[in-house]
Order: C-alpha cells, then structure tokens, then sequence
C-alpha cells in the first residue's frame, strides 16, 4: 500500500478508497491509517467529519 502511495494516487486519500485498494473492511483501513498517522506517515487533512481524508507526509 505504501508503494501505491508513493507512486501517487488520484484524488484524495479516505479510508473508503484505501479499503477498496487494500481489499479488506472499512474497520482495517481505518486501523492502517491511524496506525501509519501515529507513525508520522500520513497526516490528516484540516476537513473532518465524513470528508475526512490523509496526506502522505514527505521525509525531510
């Protein structure tokens, strides 16, 4: 998932989007992207609520 990432994927980033890429349940996708936000991977965008979506943080 994280070489999808890297690569570039169009649109936004949702834990819809990544259930369907991933293939498994809405409840994992979620579980992935907090574990991957407290990791400093992703961070999630200003908009919340069910527009909520992540950006792929850059290393510097």
């Amino acid at each position: 998932m994280l070489n999808k990432l890297l690569d570039g994927i169009e649109g936004k980033l949702t834990s819809s989007k990544w259930a369907k890429m991933a293939k498994c349940s809405q409840d994992t996708a979620l579980r992935d992207i907090a574990d991957l936000v407290d990791r400093g991977i992703l961070a999630k965008d200003p908009a919340g609520g069910r527009s909520t979506s992540y950006s792929l943080l850059q290393p510097e």
